[in-house]
Parts: structure tokens; sequence; C-alpha cells
């Protein structure tokens, strides 16, 4: 699917930051992609050749199924891969992220995070798929916050705005939970270096 330099340039930095090489055969990527923010998210799942799987239980209306919010394991240099990081990256199309745990374990820690409760006790759906929301919401969290909204992940990844880099949360080091921030610029093709 190589359109341009540029396309092909922007790729490899993207690919590198989220299969760096030190990490390969550790920990598996997956992302957390939001349906409502296009369109093409929801047919382009059927690129994949393994399970993907939505966070909202039970039979969804259609229309609801396409706005849903998909968990996805990537791999480097698959069609859904390519597509992902050709049209969605910078374009807020959801998070990633970094484990060890099993498809089932993951699916359900996430899975509640999706409603949350307002200051009167309603319940809300809370979007923090969307990179906008976590990238606010995650560095307001207090401790105990952080070890909930981590539990078996290792690390979330952000495209910071426009999509000019990655942003990368950890947990910090024990015994004092906190969040640990590195961020990776992306330049532009004419800076890049050739992996």
């Amino acid at each position: 699917m190589e359109r341009s330099g540029e396309l092909v340039s922007k790729r490899a930095q993207v690919e590198r930051a989220l299969w760096p090489p030190a990490l390969e055969g550790k920990l598996r990527l997956w992302a957390v992609l939001d349906g409502a923010r296009n369109t093409r998210i929801f047919p382009a799942l059927d690129l994949l050749d393994r399970d993907y799987c939505c966070l909202y239980a039970g039979k969804l209306d259609p229309q609801l199924a396409r706005a849903a919010p998909y968990l996805v394991r990537l791999e480097p240099g698959d069609r859904f891969s390519d597509f992902l990081i050709d049209e969605g990256w910078g374009r807020n199309w959801g998070i990633f992220l970094r484990t060890r745990t099993s498809y089932a374990e993951l699916r359900k820690h996430l899975r509640t995070f999706l409603r949350v409760r307002d200051e009167s006790g309603r319940k809300l759906i809370f979007r923090w798929y969307d990179p906008r929301v976590f990238r606010v919401y995650l560095p307001t969290c207090t401790a105990g916050e952080l070890r909930t909204v981590f539990g078996p992940v290792d690390q979330y990844l952000i495209e910071r705005p426009g999509g000019q880099g990655l942003l990368e949360y950890s947990p910090g080091e024990q015994p004092f939970f906190h969040l640990a921030t590195a961020e990776r610029l992306f330049l532009p093709p004419s800076e890049a270096p050739a992996f």
C-alpha cells in the first residue's frame, strides 16, 4: 500500500514505536478502537485473520455495533495494522496497549471502565478509549486509580495530538505507584533516519 515516500516513512516510524525490537516476544500489542470515530473501522475488522471482540457485551443493534469499541491484537506488517497506521494514525481512532495477559482477561479488565458514576450516582458511558479523553484522564488518576486502570496492562500507548508522536504510559516502580510517561516524537520524512 505504498502511496508516497511520506506515508512509508510515517509508517516505519510508527511501527518502530509500536513494536520496538527490545520488546519482541515479551509483550503483545493490542488496540482498542472506537468504531464511532470513523465509518471505515468496523468493516476493516474483516481484514483480520484472527479474533477480535467488541467490548460491549451481548447482541448489539447493528448501528451500535458499528460505533462500539473493539479490542484487536495487532501484528507488525499485516493488512489490518498497515490500514490502521496509514489511515487512522493521527485521527484518534483508539488507543494501544502492551500486555502479557490473555485475551479473555484483558477484555474482562477493559470492560470494567465502560461505565462510571457521576457525582449524583448516575451511570454514564465512559469513552476512555478515545485518545483525546485518555491523554487528559490518566495523568489525573491517584495511585489507587492507576493500579485499577493498569491492572494487567504493562503500557498504554497514545498518539500525540496530530499523530506527531507517541506517549507511553506505564506504572512507576513499586512501592510508590505512580504514572511514568515517555514521549517519542516522529520526525518529518525529510529528517527521519532510515530504519
